[in-house]
């Protein structure tokens, strides 16, 4: 049997899972981005999560990650101690219209789901090349 007599422990769990949710009730799946010139980076941590549950789709420059955790209390028995957050958790961020979404690849390895969407050609800088006299005038 598993007893906890730690009030102020208890405190302290309950005002950080509180932290780790989101407005809409669900816990919120943790991230990290970064870019270079060439991508954006993204890595979300979906511990426990089989692969298949895990699903990712952009609209609207818009990224929608969504997966699920099962819980693994078997049916039938009674929980003592639940503090693994279980069920379909969901994060949705904005993206620029720099990145190019057709062009994303995504990865899940031990738990860590990295997504590297690149910038579109329009987006990346450029050098223009400089050559003699003055440059054509457009002709109406």
């Amino acid at each position: 049997m598993l007893a906890r007599t730690d009030l102020l422990g208890d405190l302290d769990r309950l005002v950080h899972q509180l932290a780790r949710h989101d407005a809409s009730g669900g816990t919120v799946i943790p991230a990290d981005a970064w870019r270079d010139d060439e991508a954006l980076y993204l890595q979300f941590d979906l511990p426990g999560m089989d692969r298949s549950t895990i699903e990712l789709t952009t609209e609207h420059h818009t990224l929608t990650l969504t997966a699920e955790r099962p819980s693994s209390i078997p049916a039938g028995a009674r929980p003592v101690l639940t503090e693994r957050p279980t069920g379909r958790f969901t994060r949705r961020l904005a993206l620029s219209e720099a990145l190019d979404t057709a062009a994303a690849e995504a990865g899940y390895d031990n738990g860590v789901l990295t997504l590297r969407i690149p910038l579109a050609a329009h987006a990346k800088p450029r050098r223009i090349a400089v050559s003699g006299g003055t440059p054509k005038q457009l002709t109406s």
